[in-house]
């Protein structure tokens, strides 16, 4: 098995470190030990040890009950720290700008989106006109952004003055307007109001495909299903089917959808056979860029491809919600080899 870089962990743990807010972390650790009945310096501490040596980030630590959790039952877990060294690895610098830049990965996945979209420049206000009264409801984005942020909808109906509508999309830098996807009747049972992205974190070996790790990610009726827009989450099994309740890093658990009523343990991800080769396809449009957290949407007629987030970020278990003490991290293991 190779290694990862110890240089790349020692650059991450320097800058972590010199962002530690300790009045914040002493929070944290008050309310992780209230939770689950902890002495605090204790958890404090186990907190610190945790960082510094088995690089697991504080929120990773809250997220995933590690209080709760011995030591072997923490070593399944895939964390924030550890997904940063297989990106730094595995995903060639010189086409990250690829999937960081939302235009240029539209470009780059244009057959996989699956819906209409345009960019806006100083010269085509007629054409986002008609773009936006031709489908009557937009998503509008700012080409950099992160966690649903720079990311807006808007309604032809509300545009009283086109002119000025175009102006303010330009000074404001949000230059990508799309089509809003038609979600899956399962997954509009559940939140018809927000596009339900499915994060589908993989490994490409060069030569297969390897999944490790299925979410579902369900909204509240905003214009994203982020944490940030008040969303939530449940891990799916190998079968698409949901672990248990929803949960988010914000100590919010979801046993039913807040608004629709709808079982979260009851979802099951549709069409997974086609969710499967839809991914072997985008994960070899650029095959340097080899870890990737992708977020497709199920629609009535298939997948389609929503962004792709080298930096992959993690989604694990939460063992109080679903009562399962193991995480995704030997799957990590088997497919990548350190």
């Amino acid at each position: 098995m190779a290694s990862l870089d110890p240089r790349t962990r020692m650059r991450y743990r320097a800058a972590r470190a010199r962002r530690i807010d300790i009045r914040a972390l002493w929070q944290r650790a008050r309310e992780t030990a209230q939770e689950h009945d902890k002495w605090t310096p204790a958890i404090l501490a186990d907190m610190l040890w945790s960082a510094g040596v088995r690089q697991v980030g504080f929120q990773d630590y809250v997220d995933y009950d590690f209080a709760i959790l011995n030591r072997e039952e923490r070593a399944t877990y895939m964390t924030h720290p550890v997904s940063n060294e297989l990106s730094q690895r595995y995903d060639d610098p010189r086409f990250r700008a690829l999937f960081h830049d939302k235009i240029a990965f539209n470009r780059t996945f244009a057959p996989f989106l699956r819906r209409e979209w345009m960019t806006i420049t100083p010269e085509n206000a007629a054409e986002l006109r008609d773009f936006v009264e031709r489908n009557g409801t937009v998503v509008v984005k700012e080409p950099i952004g992160q966690a649903g942020s720079g990311v807006h909808r808007y309604h032809a109906e509300d545009v009283t003055d086109w002119t000025m509508f175009h102006r303010g999309l330009l000074e404001r830098g949000e230059l990508l307007a799309e089509e809003v996807i038609t979600q899956h009747p399962t997954l509009a049972s559940f939140c018809p109001g927000t596009v339900n992205t499915t994060r589908v974190t993989t490994f490409f070996d060069g030569e297969r495909t390897h999944i490790l790790a299925m979410a579902q990610k369900f909204g509240r009726g905003a214009v994203s299903d982020q944490m940030s827009f008040g969303g939530f989450y449940s891990m799916l099994d190998d079968h698409g089917r949901a672990l248990g309740p929803g949960y988010d890093s914000h100590g919010h658990v979801h046993e039913f959808h807040p608004d629709t009523g709808e079982r979260i343990a009851d979802f099951v991800l549709p069409m997974l056979d086609d969710v499967t080769a839809f991914i072997d396809e985008v994960a070899r449009v650029v095959p340097t860029v080899r870890y990737v957290g992708w977020d497709i949407v199920v629609s009535p007629t298939g997948p389609v491809l929503v962004e792709g987030n080298w930096a992959a970020g993690v989604y694990e278990n939460k063992p109080s919600v679903t009562g399962i003490r193991t995480g995704h991290k030997p799957r990590y293991r088997a497919a990548i080899g350190f």
